[in-house]
């Protein structure tokens, strides 16, 4: 819904604007949807999407077509995605292989208007050709993790109307944390009274991301 240059109009107009004629093309009824990466996050979003009239695709190496569909969405390749998504989601673990995965080539295929979110790792992103294509104001961006981390003081990101930079809140922090010491702590019970874990290791999965 690009909303922030509206907040931005908004606050400056002190007026509504004109909610059908003046937001044509607006809105997410029957628009397109990319995720990136069918990890534990990116499954969690593809459930979150469900409810909603919208082409769901699904970049991910390690799902079948049959298996995309079964989580709501269409499997399809990675340039495909990033040219017919109007909001791209990135999911994908960090590797050698999506190192800069998402680079210029594939940034300039996004349609005008689009959004990328990044809550994976900032380094799949190109930042130099992110910051080259927010810079012109056709794409926003919304950036949980930047490379590095923090950006530069001096990164224009900082300061561009199109970026939302938030400092990696997407994973546990503050009283967050607790449930990770928790989690730890039953872990540990369990292991010594010879139970099986809540959380036991998915090595499958774990053999799944060295394909990326």
């Amino acid at each position: 819904k690009r909303i922030l240059p509206e907040e931005r109009r908004y606050r400056a107009a002190r007026t509504l604007p004109d909610h059908f004629g003046g937001y044509a093309g607006r809105g997410n009824y029957r628009q397109t949807v990319g995720i990136v990466g069918a990890s534990t996050v990116g499954r969690a979003v593809l459930a979150l999407l469900r409810p909603f009239d919208l082409d769901v695709l699904l970049y991910d190496p390690t799902v079948t077509a049959e298996q995309a569909a079964a989580l709501g969405a269409r499997l399809v390749p990675l340039d495909e995605l990033m040219a017919h998504s109007r909001v791209v989601s990135l999911h994908q673990p960090l590797t050698p292989g999506t190192r800069g995965q998402i680079d210029a080539g594939r940034l300039a295929l996004m349609p005008d208007g689009a959004t990328l979110v990044n809550t994976a790792r900032g380094a799949v992103v190109d930042q130099d050709a992110l910051l080259a294509e927010v810079r012109t104001g056709r794409i926003d961006a919304v950036l949980d993790v930047t490379d590095p981390e923090p950006p530069d003081t001096a990164s224009e990101l900082w300061t561009l109307d199109n970026v939302v930079l938030t400092p990696h809140l997407a994973g546990s922090l503050g009283g967050e944390l607790h449930r990770i010491g928790d989690t730890v702590v039953d872990e540990v019970e369990r292991f010594a009274a010879g139970r099986p874990f809540a959380h036991p290791e998915d090595l499958a999965a774990s053999a799944r991301t060295r394909v990326w």
